[in-house]
């Protein structure tokens, strides 16, 4: 189990949001910006925001 994926976002999943929200799909180049920004807006903070919430969320489900 150490080595599950709990997320994941394929190019797949990326063309068909570019599809719908720009109307066609990346090239690779704007395929490695998108790659880019989501490695940043998943950065440190954010995973640590993630994780505050999973546990609040399940140890408020223990009180419960």
């Amino acid at each position: 189990m150490n080595d599950n994926i709990i997320f994941q976002i394929t190019i797949e999943d990326l063309q068909n949001e570019a599809m719908e929200k720009i109307g066609r799909e990346l090239t690779d180049d704007e395929i490695h910006t998108a790659k880019k920004a989501i490695e940043w807006g998943l950065g440190d903070i954010t995973l640590i925001l993630t994780y505050d919430t999973i546990f609040n969320e399940i140890t408020r489900n223990e009180r419960s």
